[in-house]
């Protein structure tokens, strides 16, 4: 069956993750597409294989790859371009795991903190690959087809309605954003987001496994699918239009 679209959540390094969640998809052809929502990096022990398995997908499948920037991808670019110490610093945010995904260094153990010679290649983001720098770089901030609007954390509202993607002014809204309205107010073509975990989210307004808030989150015209990939959860993907869901644990 063509015209299927495979959403799936935010992967944090986590290979295991990934590869298992790929093998429980049917078979795809050319009318297919996958879309990662971005957050490839950080806290898992493999981000640098997941970065360049995902670059290459598309060789080795008949379906589109489409790969939205998330949050951690663009934090990452700041800190190439410019520095954000306050990013690289805090251990919650899994940088350094990232770090030596690509250094070849040890797996930090839990709130483990940077050496020092290894702060100063962190802090300038020196260690990527150029070619996956100029990847990040490429990577749209929202993408849309006839199912769903994906994007990588969710819309802004102005006024008495929530904006459609294009009419963002600034796109980086749309990987960062993280409001209690959005969850619970969005009205309109379906949003596919990642980003927050489905565990903060209202599960009282889920209609997927409402008893389970690790689960996948699917309010009226929301579907929220980073169920904690990364953080000792698991990887979930969207089929749509048939809504069916999958999992790697």
């Amino acid at each position: 069956m063509a015209g299927r679209t495979f959403a799936i959540g935010d992967i944090h390094g986590e290979t295991q993750h990934l590869f298992k969640l790929l093998s429980h998809l049917p078979s795809l052809d050319s009318g297919d597409t996958i879309v990662f929502l971005g957050d490839y990096l950080d806290r898992g022990p493999r981000s640098r294989e997941v970065v360049e398995y995902v670059m290459g997908l598309s060789k080795s499948t008949p379906a589109k790859v489409v790969c939205l920037r998330g949050n951690h991808e663009d934090a990452w670019l700041r800190v190439c371009q410019k520095g954000w110490d306050e990013f690289i610093l805090p251990p919650g945010n899994g940088c350094l795991a990232a770090f030596r995904s690509f250094t070849g260094g040890p797996v930090p153990t839990e709130g483990e903190l940077p050496r020092q010679n290894e702060l100063a290649l962190m802090t300038t983001g020196t260690f990527f690959p150029d070619a996956i720098v100029n990847w990040l770089e490429s990577l749209p901030h929202w993408y849309e087809d006839e199912h769903a609007i994906y994007v990588h954390a969710g819309l802004p509202r102005q006024g008495e309605q929530f904006l459609h993607p294009s009419q963002v002014a600034d796109p980086l809204v749309l990987l960062w954003i993280r409001t209690e309205d959005f969850f619970r107010h969005y009205r309109g073509k379906p949003v596919v987001f990642g980003h927050t975990r489905t565990e903060f989210l209202p599960q009282e307004l889920s209609s997927y496994t409402p008893e389970d808030p690790t689960d996948l989150f699917a309010g009226e015209n929301v579907y929220g699918i980073d169920t904690g990939c990364g953080h000792g959860g698991f990887l979930t993907a969207l089929e749509l239009p048939a809504r069916r869901v999958y999992e790697s644990r």
